[in-house]
């Protein structure tokens, strides 16, 4: 795409933006027009349409503002398309979906905005976001989903459960990437979990799930998950993982359930013979959100290329958890008291390492932010997607 299209897709889109509760209409008005062009389409999305429609304003927006980035673009579609394969989504869904955007937008700028060249623009966009999902989608020949049926559900938390399940065949992923996931009694609402524990031949996999207060999902995988339950899977996502073409030592760094995907990492790389120096930071609130410590100090222990560092922004636990603070063996770092981004930029600029920060989005920020004033360069710091 050159310069003037882009241009244009991104000044008609800041523009929906910049009225008052524009993205909102916009995606209220596509799905209308979607669905009374296409009703079978409905029995892709979920009875509550909220978090679906926050969802795509927020991926709209995140692949205009990377438009003009082939290289982080095109595979982030390519992704996205293949993890559209649990929908059952066809190649005419696509274009369907694609025309009932660009009525919304039409009809939501007016005449005097939506102007020929404006149509030509977005057009040309959609044609290129839809042929490289499509492309990509086209290209698995995996599974849509695969069905993991509980084998254990593990509370460690008030509000955190591990959850340990049988796939139905095993699932190849990235330690590091992330899957789609939809439990029995939410159906079709599906919710993005790392794996914890690399891909393996037996088919297991297990997960690390926070309960978000007024969720809709999380509350019943923490709290109402029971043994023999299935859940499908969607395919493996994002780009987190061991960079080996780079050969720079990695700093990680996570907060709560963030853990998973470092985990996963760390145990895939105690596999190898060869690994660069990793040091670990795993933060919480609460020295209890630690709750995988001593997990990874028995890793650092039989590895030592494996640093890790506990913080926690607080020095004692609430009131509601009894369970003692475990004592680090010896030769391991005491656990740090405060705000995980102030200690890891504390320690250094971090300026030669590989680097990756799983969390919250407003934790992540935070973290690069501290990084970045210390002189760390942006390119070295890598993330998931905030959307």
């Amino acid at each position: 795409m050159d310069s003037t299209t882009i241009s244009l897709v991104r000044t008609t889109f800041k523009a929906v933006a910049a009225v008052e509760d524009g993205p909102e209409k916009l995606t209220r008005s596509f799905y209308a027009i979607l669905f009374a062009r296409n009703p079978e389409a409905r029995e892709f999305f979920p009875a509550a349409m909220d978090v679906q429609r926050d969802r795509l304003v927020r991926a709209i927006a995140y692949v205009i503002d990377k438009l003009e980035e082939p290289e982080s673009i095109l595979p982030f579609l390519g992704q996205l398309g293949r993890d559209h394969r649990k929908y059952g989504v066809e190649d005419a869904h696509y274009i369907a979906v694609g025309n009932a955007l660009i009525t919304a937008l039409q009809n939501f700028a007016g005449s005097e905005i939506w102007t020929e060249e404006v149509d030509l623009a977005w057009r040309e966009a959609i044609a290129l976001i839809a042929s490289t999902m499509m492309t990509a989608a086209n290209s698995e020949t995996g599974p849509r989903t695969w069905i993991g049926t509980v084998v254990e559900h593990k509370q460690v938390l008030r509000d955190v459960a591990v959850v340990r399940l049988q796939l139905d065949q095993p699932m190849q992923y990235g330690a590091g990437q992330y899957v789609s996931v939809s439990v029995p009694g939410r159906p079709r609402m599906w919710r993005y979990l790392s794996p914890a524990i690399p891909a393996n031949d037996q088919g297991q996999i297990e997960f690390h799930v926070r309960r978000v207060a007024g969720g809709w999902v999380s509350p019943a995988m923490v709290g109402q998950t029971n043994l023999g339950d299935t859940w499908a899977i969607g395919s493996p996502l994002g780009a987190l993982g061991v960079d080996r073409t780079r050969e720079r030592d990695m700093l990680m760094i996570a907060s709560g359930t963030g853990i998973a995907p470092l985990r996963a990492q760390v145990m895939e790389m105690a596999m190898r013979g060869n690994n660069p120096r990793v040091h670990l930071f795993v933060a919480g609130t609460y020295p209890c959100d630690l709750y995988d410590i001593e997990t990874l100090w028995q890793l650092s222990q039989t590895n030592p290329w494996l640093t890790v560092i506990p913080v926690s922004q607080e020095d004692t636990n609430p009131w509601w958890h009894f369970d003692p603070i475990p004592t680090p063996p010896p030769g391991m770092y005491q656990r740090i008291t405060g705000k995980v981004g102030e200690v890891v930029a504390e320690f250094g600029d971090w300026a030669d390492r590989d680097i990756q920060i799983v969390g919250s989005a407003s934790m992540i920020q935070t973290t690069k932010f501290r990084l970045q004033a210390k002189g760390t360069p942006t390119e070295n710091i890598r993330h998931d997607p905030l959307f």
